[in-house]
């Protein structure tokens, strides 16, 4: 479909379950990106730090990157991005886990707690630690 009322952008959402079977690997990563990471403001470094060291979540939130997930999509241009990381309890038995017409259509929290800074013209949110 390509008419001039049809928009050009598209909101894409992903929910991932992500299991952690090594949790000190995961800290250590996100450690080491932030140690590298130059446009983390030095005021922001310890909170950081002392986010990512803390809490494995925190750290999976600062270590995951959707600039890259569609940085190689041919004809795409990533203008927003918005994620976030909590723990949850999981049954993959549970009717509440089956992805449903609710999940594909439904509401989904745009947690305005989160983060954001400018990287290369798009808004950059992550974690809020």
């Amino acid at each position: 479909m390509s008419t001039p009322e049809t928009s050009r952008f598209v909101r894409l959402r992903v929910d991932l379950v992500l299991e952690i079977d090594d949790e000190a690997a995961v800290i250590g990563a996100a450690r080491r990106r932030l140690a590298e990471d130059g446009e983390v403001a030095p005021e922001d470094r310890a909170r950081t730090e002392s986010a990512v060291t803390e809490d494995t979540a925190e750290a999976l939130a600062y270590l995951v990157d959707p600039f890259v997930l569609v940085g190689e999509v041919p004809g795409v241009e990533l203008h927003q991005a918005s994620w976030s990381s909590e723990r949850i309890e999981y049954d993959p038995a549970s009717p509440g886990w089956e992805l449903g017409e609710d999940d594909v259509d439904g509401d989904y929290d745009d947690d305005e707690d989160d983060e954001s800074r400018e990287v290369d013209g798009a808004e950059y949110r992550g974690y809020s630690g």
